[in-house]
């Protein structure tokens, strides 16, 4: 996939393009369907495939007391981009400056200048330029005078493939939702994949390690939404490999002093070192929550429980 940080390192030989514009946040199987349709319209006309997204959600910068956690990092948003086949991503930093930029500027200096666009889709609500003054009407406007036709990807036929009978659709929003309770098998279903964060593994108080579960603590500044407090079944990724794991995120309520929402990882079968290294933790299922216990004897019993638990749902055989 051709990226770009800035319209400045476009080529000037850049496309013709078809152009779909969006947070992308999570890159779900809504988002993938759209950009199935992109792909699916660029090749029979002959034109790259292109993805406009932004390097923070616009309520950053207009709203900040609404901004939602972000499901992905703008690096994991780039690699799931690359994943799904789009021909180019184009990021946008979105700043005072683009916030203030008119809906006739951005479309005659990003949209044709930089692009060259002769194919756009957007939702039926597309809002752009300064306040949100430009629609669907004024970018079909716009389109006419530059040269490119105005396709809409809404609900209707295209979404509805990915959204589950008698359910809502597909969104950032919903994937949220289940995540801040734990739901991540759930969540997993409208990623179209395992819901992953990363970290770099830093030095614990090796408690775990004392009870026969070393676990590789990762930075509390993740990369990803970290979902509800609880005990998970897991999958760790580090340099290219997977390996199964089970994963509490919380305070770990039976000690004093674990930093909020800790993320630890307990590789199944295996002991490597870790420390400072960044691994990537997909969750798999959810397992219970988290519980204070008595002391480490009845924690211990606990996680042998746990083990079991994690085992049968990775498909895993029991440890001797």
């Amino acid at each position: 996939m051709q990226f770009y940080d800035d319209p400045a390192a476009v080529p000037t030989d850049f496309g013709p393009s078809a152009v779909t514009i969006g947070k992308f946040d999570g890159v779900h199987v809504g988002h993938r369907a759209v950009i199935a349709h992109l792909e699916q319209a660029a090749r029979a006309r002959g034109l790259t495939s292109t993805v406009v997204t932004f390097d923070q959600h616009p309520l950053n910068v207009i709203d900040p007391q609404r901004v939602p956690p972000a499901l992905t990092s703008t690096a994991q948003r780039r690699e799931l981009l690359a994943d799904v086949g789009v021909d180019a991503t184009l990021l946008l930093r979105f700043d005072p400056e683009l916030q203030a930029k008119s809906a006739e500027s951005f479309v005659s200096e990003i949209l044709v200048g930089t692009l060259h666009a002769r194919l756009v889709f957007v939702g039926s609500d597309f809002r752009f330029g300064a306040r949100g003054a430009g629609d669907v009407a004024l970018l079909r406007e716009l389109g006419e005078r530059h040269g490119f036709l105005v396709e809409l990807i809404d609900d209707v036929g295209l979404v509805d493939d990915v959204r589950p009978a008698g359910e809502r659709r597909v969104s950032s929003t919903w994937i949220r939702e289940l995540l801040g309770v734990g739901r991540v098998a759930e969540a997993a279903r409208l990623l179209g994949r395992e819901h992953a964060v990363r970290s770099t593994v830093v030095r614990g108080n090796q408690r775990g390690r004392e009870m026969g579960y070393p676990t590789a603590n990762l930075d509390p500044h993740c990369e990803g939404f970290v979902p509800a407090d609880g005990v998970y079944a897991a999958r760790v990724v580090h340099d290219g490999v997977t390996y199964p794991a089970a994963v509490s995120v919380g305070n770990n309520p039976t000690f004093e002093g674990v930093p909020e929402k800790q993320i630890e990882a307990h590789l199944l079968d295996v002991d490597i070192d870790l420390y400072d290294e960044t691994i990537s933790v997909l969750f798999v299922a959810y397992v219970r929550g988290m519980v204070a216990f008595g002391g480490m004897d009845e924690l211990a019993a606990q996680m042998r429980q746990d083990d079991l638990d994690i085992r049968a749902l990775l498909g895993m055989p029991v440890s001797a």
